[in-house]
């Protein structure tokens, strides 16, 4: 591929994916505060006592979190927010990886592999642990 069309795209195609990303993440993460804000502004300082006087919530998975989102929970709408925001780091460097493997350039490959399995290990733990 000329170096032109690797250009094009790396500052075409990439800010635009990036940016649709992350617009989407802001949109459900305002969708989630309005939420919040008209049907339970309580709903944190419940939780934060509850933590402290030692009654911890239990983990939801990922179907129970869309059914909750689907039904208007605002803490489920802003975690599948947050989960979006993490797609940005993870495209942009999954993006770089797929470019650097077309264009046959294996140390940027094993470079950009690198990272992203460990973006893609600390999403893992941070659900996992």
């Amino acid at each position: 591929m000329p170096a032109s069309d690797e250009d094009r795209i790396l500052r075409f195609w990439t800010p635009i994916l990036l940016r649709s990303i992350l617009v989407a993440a802001s949109i459900i993460l305002v969708l989630g505060l309005v939420l919040s804000a008209s049907y339970t502004p309580d709903y944190y300082v419940g939780r934060y006592y509850a933590v402290r006087a030692g009654h911890l919530h239990a983990r939801e998975s990922f179907a129970r979190m869309f059914v909750g989102a689907a039904q208007g929970q605002p803490h489920s709408v802003m975690t599948i927010g947050l989960f979006v925001l993490t797609l940005v780091p993870l495209a942009r460097v999954a993006f770089c990886f797929l470019l650097f493997l077309r264009e046959r350039d294996y140390a940027y490959v094993g470079f950009t592999a690198y990272v992203l399995a460990g973006l893609v290990l600390g999403v893992m733990l941070g659900k996992i642990g």
